[in-house]
């Protein structure tokens, strides 16, 4: 035998043994050896129960779980209550709405209606069953109250009339139906009261050469035809330089005289040559056309500038605070009942209550305000937002964050901002702030991000 040949069946034994070896710990562990019978085993004994054994496991270390994903948290999905609430603002002198609550269950539903008045303003005419109570915030807030039993898929509407001070100004007055808890809504409705006949007041006492839409249309009128007029003065030029001229004199015969008698000719006289055609060739509009028409679209560009520039500058409100981190956009101040848009939200507050009637778990660590929230994502893309950035600030300018626990509390048990916002949906939503002492918060500010301007709303 050769060596190579000894070689190769030497490396054979020692891979084949390393199989065995290795194919060892999967195999079943033998299984024990049954006991010795008994010489005279007795006669008379009952057969023994079958022993479920478990399969054993192989030996070694156990293998490692594969790795799994953190779960992501699922987005607040769009709510889907058993009452839904719609409102619009009547077209009457004085602010009036309609509230429409609609059950779409199959059962019947016990629900409180709230509709927030507007500070300053007096509740005058009532649906019948509603009452006019002091709300739950400060003094002066008043809330009217209708406590109803809504039949299965049935509608009912309800009206309300108010007298306000704030003359030809718009009014809101937001609505939420409520569970029996009257913490969290089933859903809220808002709508704006615009007097028509004092909008078109202020819009006819404005003169006309001074409303943005006549400026910008006398302007586009004056870039249009000036150029024109200015083309066509330029081209009658041109045709007037280019006329012939008028016939030559008598060029041919001799000079007449007196009595009608031609005279002899004349040696020597030159005759004028006849003028030789001009070369037509484009010729350059001149200086004072081509200054005129740069003046023009100038001044046009200006003026739009300078509208633009004003309009932006008399939309800035002076009197609002400053606000940390507002990167991208620019922060919208509005009162209770008012949509506000920022970045990626759509926020709403319908309602704002504060003291023992604000949470049926109010403890002693402080007042607790609650505030009714709608949210609403304006992007395609699902969006989470913290309770930190959530604020309501004191008459003497503090401030405190939202209060994740007591908010978790109000939205039976469920964490509200640790589920994202799904693309395109609305929530309502309790939000909850624990002040101390007894001030009312003046100001809530609300923000979907830390470099979102966000908005104010403003608490009466």
């Amino acid at each position: 035998m050769t060596a190579t040949r000894r070689h190769h069946r030497s490396l054979a034994v020692i891979v084949n043994c390393l199989g065995v070896i290795a194919a060892l710990p999967a195999l079943p562990a033998a299984a024990p050896r049954a006991a010795a019978a008994p010489a005279n085993p007795a006669p008379a004994a009952a057969p023994a129960a079958p022993v479920d054994r478990a399969t054993p496991i192989p030996t070694g270390a156990p293998a490692a779980p594969p790795a799994v994903p953190p779960a992501k948290p699922a987005p607040v999905p769009m709510s889907n209550p058993p009452v839904t609430v719609a409102m619009t603002a009547a077209n009457t002198p004085a602010p009036g709405y309609q509230i429409q609550l609609r059950n779409g269950g199959n059962s019947v539903v016990e629900t409180t209606v709230r509709q927030q008045l507007p500070a300053g303003s007096t509740a005058t005419m009532v649906s019948s069953g509603g009452r006019v109570a002091p709300g739950a915030g400060s003094a002066s807030s008043r809330e009217v109250t209708w406590r109803l039993r809504l039949p299965a898929q049935g509608t009912t509407t309800l009206h309300t009339a108010l007298s306000t001070t704030a003359a030809g100004r718009p009014v809101s007055a937001p609505a939420c139906a409520y569970g029996t808890d009257s913490t969290r809504p089933y859903d809220c409705a808002t709508a704006t009261w615009t007097d028509g006949a004092t909008a078109a007041a202020a819009t006819a006492a404005t003169p006309g050469w001074r409303r943005p839409p006549v400026l910008l249309a006398g302007l586009a009128v004056l870039l249009v035809v000036t150029p024109g007029v200015l083309a066509w003065r330029f081209r009658r030029r041109q045709r007037s330089d280019l006329a012939p001229a008028g016939p030559a004199a008598t060029s041919a015969g001799a000079p007449t005289l007196a009595g009608g008698a031609a005279g002899p000719p004349e040696r020597g006289t030159v005759y004028p040559r006849p003028a030789l055609p001009t070369r037509a060739g484009r010729r350059t509009p001149p200086l004072w056309l081509m200054v005129g028409v740069a003046v023009a679209v100038l001044a046009g560009v200006v003026g739009a500038a300078a509208w633009t520039a004003t309009q932006r500058v008399a939309a800035i409100d002076t009197a609002k605070q400053p606000t940390s981190g507002a990167w991208m956009g620019r922060s919208v101040t509005g009162a209770v009942g008012t949509p506000l848009r920022e970045s990626a939200f759509e926020f709403t507050v319908y309602r704002v209550v504060c003291g023992a009637g604000a949470l049926p778990s109010a403890t002693a660590g402080g007042r607790q305000c609650l505030a009714t929230v709608g949210v609403r994502n304006l992007t395609s893309d699902e969006q989470t937002w913290h309770g930190e950035l959530q604020r309501a600030y004191l008459p003497d300018g503090n401030w405190v964050a939202a209060d994740e626990d007591a908010t978790r509390v109000a939205n039976l048990g469920r964490d509200v901002f640790a589920q994202p916002v799904a693309a395109g949906s609305r929530v309502i939503l309790p939000l909850v702030f624990t002040v101390r002492g007894g001030d009312q918060p003046k100001q809530l500010e609300l923000r979907s991000g830390v470099f979102s301007a966000g908005v104010r709303v403003d608490v009466p």
